[in-house]
């Protein structure tokens, strides 16, 4: 705190400096040392260094699930990493890339606005040698593309996207879709050239060939989700576990997994001769099983319900009568051997 003088003190200090008795230049104030830091008006920052540190934790994801995915493409070794993740306007964005060069744009479903996702043309050609057969060596090529070429980075691009929806799964059910490919910067003005966008360089080794892939977010994009860009909701949302997304997630890929289920009429021991020799019409006994005994049906190899046989028009079938969860051991030994034994 600046101390304040006195009357007397100043009219001291006066004094002093008239007499020579004081230097000027030693009660001269001290030059302030703090730091400065400019700020341009013109290019102000949207993101906090906490977001672009999440932006790079979701992208190292989505940069791993490439890899794999493309190596299985294109069976040969890909590499992809993030190189680094910055903040800038659109304008800047849009001269650094060549031209021609493989711009997709994004739809961000359920985010409104687009991203853009551009591929180097040394990258681009090099996937489509692979692709079309060869050994990967199309990257000295610069030029637009084919319809067929235009259609086979189609196919891959999709890919690229399913692999962002996944990376971003902590933060939002993302789905992205893409809209169309472009090869001329200009053509692609998703934003005003002074927007803020966030870039994502990835770095992308496909065999011998390197390159680079831009993924380019405006602000206005993700500008509702910002919040959660964030360390403490994203190690939050990880403990949480089994949100209701999550669990839609789950279900979905669950409902397309096969599982064998088999109704158990009863067991028998007998030798490997006698299985050998059975033929059509031939009858086999089951001991300690009745007519009218329930069967055990089985889920994987755990036994689930119990049933009882039928017929579905001219097929086989099996109604459940009880859920195993609900029988008591004794129950369920009483339920299935007339001298209480089971089929274990």
């Amino acid at each position: 705190m600046t101390e304040v003088l006195s009357q007397d003190e100043i009219d001291q200090l006066l004094t002093a400096i008239n007499a020579g008795e004081t230097d000027v230049e030693a009660i001269r104030p001290t030059t302030d040392s703090r730091k400065i830091k400019i700020y341009d008006f013109k290019r102000p920052d949207k993101f906090s260094k906490e977001q672009i540190r999440t932006v790079q934790i979701m992208h190292e994801t989505f940069a791993r699930l490439t890899t794999t995915s493309l190596s299985a493409s294109l069976r040969t070794l890909v590499h992809v990493h993030v190189a680094s993740v910055d903040q800038l306007t659109y304008e800047e964005f849009i001269r650094s890339i060549p031209t021609p060069t493989t711009l997709a744009v994004v739809s961000m479903d359920p985010l409104k606005g687009q991203a853009i996702l551009e591929i180097d043309p040394s990258v681009t050609f090099t996937i489509i040698d692979r692709l079309f057969g060869g050994s990967g060596e199309g990257s000295k090529l610069n030029r637009e593309l084919t319809d067929i070429e235009h259609s086979v980075m189609e196919g891959i691009i999709v890919r690229i996207l399913g692999n962002m929806r996944e990376a971003w799964t902590q933060v939002i059910d993302l789905r992205p879709r893409l809209s169309q490919i472009e090869t001329n910067p200009q053509f692609a003005q998703i934003v005003p050239p002074t927007e803020m966008v966030v870039l994502v360089t990835l770095e992308t080794k496909v065999g011998e060939i390197e390159g680079m892939m831009n993924l380019c977010i405006p602000y206005l994009t993700i500008e509702p989700i910002v919040s959660k860009l964030s360390a403490q909701y994203w190690y939050s949302s990880v403990r949480r576990g089994a949100t209701t997304e999550n669990l839609n997630i789950l279900k979905e890929k669950l409902s397309t997994v096969e599982i064998p289920v088999i109704a158990e009429i009863g067991k028998i021991q007998v030798s490997v001769r006698d299985v050998l020799s059975l033929r059509a019409g031939d009858v086999v006994r089951l001991y300690n099983v009745k007519v009218d005994d329930p069967m055990v049906l089985n889920v994987g190899n755990k036994k689930k319900f119990l049933c009882r046989p039928g017929v579905i028009g001219r097929k086989m079938a099996v109604q459940i009568t009880k859920k195993l969860e609900d029988v008591g051991q004794e129950e369920f030994e009483e339920l299935t051997s007339e001298e209480g034994e089971s089929y274990e």
